[in-house]
């Protein structure tokens, strides 16, 4: 059985005016993640690290800034496209373990509709999706609540097909 591990990391500037979109859900806050997409932290880090494990580049070439067709996208769409791409190089998805980096607002009431809408786009069981989150302790940009950042791992696993 093959296995590959993929890293992924993003960053968002938070600011007014605009909604906070985390693991696929729109979360009240008094600021939002400003991005060409809804900025949503978490999904983009999932997607590059499932593309980054096995080797197809990362989020921006594939769904690039730059492009009108994603402006203002709904990162659902990204993560269910990369994840397309990965069943059609032959892997599935074993799990998913993610950290968000904030100061506020505070996740834990809305972890567990983050990992329910991972999970069900791509074909996992909320068991094989982690979110976890902490403070920075106020250091650094995510302490004062300039921005926030996500890191994701994931592991896939060959199922067959190309590749």
């Amino acid at each position: 059985m093959s296995y590959r591990i993929g890293l992924g990391v993003d960053f968002h500037q938070l600011t007014h005016g605009k909604k906070l979109w985390i693991g696929g859900i729109e979360i009240p806050h008094y600021k939002g993640a400003l991005g060409h997409s809804d900025a949503d932290v978490l999904l983009h880090a999932i997607c590059d690290a499932m593309l980054g494990a096995l080797c197809l580049g990362d989020i921006g070439v594939h769904f690039p800034n730059t492009a009108a067709e994603f402006k203002d996208i709904d990162s659902k769409i990204l993560l269910r496209h990369t994840y397309a791409l990965i069943r059609k190089e032959g892997y599935t998805l074993v799990n998913i373990d993610s950290t968000l980096c904030l100061e506020l607002p505070k996740i834990s009431p809305y972890v567990d509709r983050m990992r329910e809408t991972i999970a069900q786009i791509v074909e996992l069981t909320m068991k094989d999706v982690s979110v976890k989150a902490t403070t920075t302790e106020r250091m650094g940009f995510a302490g004062r609540e300039e921005g926030l950042m996500a890191y994701a791992t994931v592991l896939l696993k060959k199922t067959g097909g190309a590749g």
